[in-house]
């Protein structure tokens, strides 16, 4: 299998900021706004987003968790492989408050579906917002798109999009699967 890097660190820290200065514009104080990293891969990407308001722009009252969608996915049965789930640290109301989901790459759209139908368990939300690292383009199976984009990325059905998460070394990149 081949790997060839998209975004190297430095591409990816600065995406990080932008994305974080977007939230901090369109939710000011964020007193009525619950940050969502999806279990497993968005956890990540909001602990970065997390990272950034608080130590760049002096945010230190978020209302943030980590939603496991697993049992709500839809093709949970149907997995050759048994599925193990992540932990999910979320304590948070979410009633009538603002969700943004955080997840790495939007691909099909299926696990937004299936957080979509998770949160149901913790209350309504007033809106929800979709914030992702790396879009990938022309391969969506449901009608979902982010509010909040990192990179667009267009590839092959037989290639996967990876993000790394490293200490001091994010990097998203190309893998070819066949």
């Amino acid at each position: 299998m081949g790997k060839h890097i998209l975004f190297n660190n430095s591409r990816v820290n600065i995406c990080l900021e932008r994305l974080a200065y977007q939230l901090l514009e369109n939710h000011n104080d964020f007193s009525e706004t619950v940050l969502i990293g999806l279990q497993p891969r968005g956890k990540f990407l909001s602990q970065n987003i997390v990272d950034v308001l608080k130590n760049k722009y002096s945010l230190q009252k978020l209302d943030y968790g980590y939603l496991d969608i697993t049992f709500f996915r839809d093709d949970f049965r149907t997995k050759t492989n048994i599925l193990i789930p992540n932990e999910t640290n979320f304590k948070l109301d979410v009633n009538n408050k603002k969700v943004v989901f955080m997840d790495d790459v939007l691909y099909t759209g299926r696990t937004i579906r299936a957080a979509l139908t998770a949160i149901e368990s913790f209350g309504r939300p007033k809106s929800i917002e979709l914030l992702i690292l790396v879009n990938r383009r022309y391969c969506r199976e449901l009608p979902i798109q982010a509010d909040y984009k990192g990179f667009n990325v267009d590839v092959y059905e037989d290639q996967k999009v990876c993000v790394n998460w490293g200490e001091n070394n994010n990097y998203v990149y190309l893998e070819n699967i066949n």
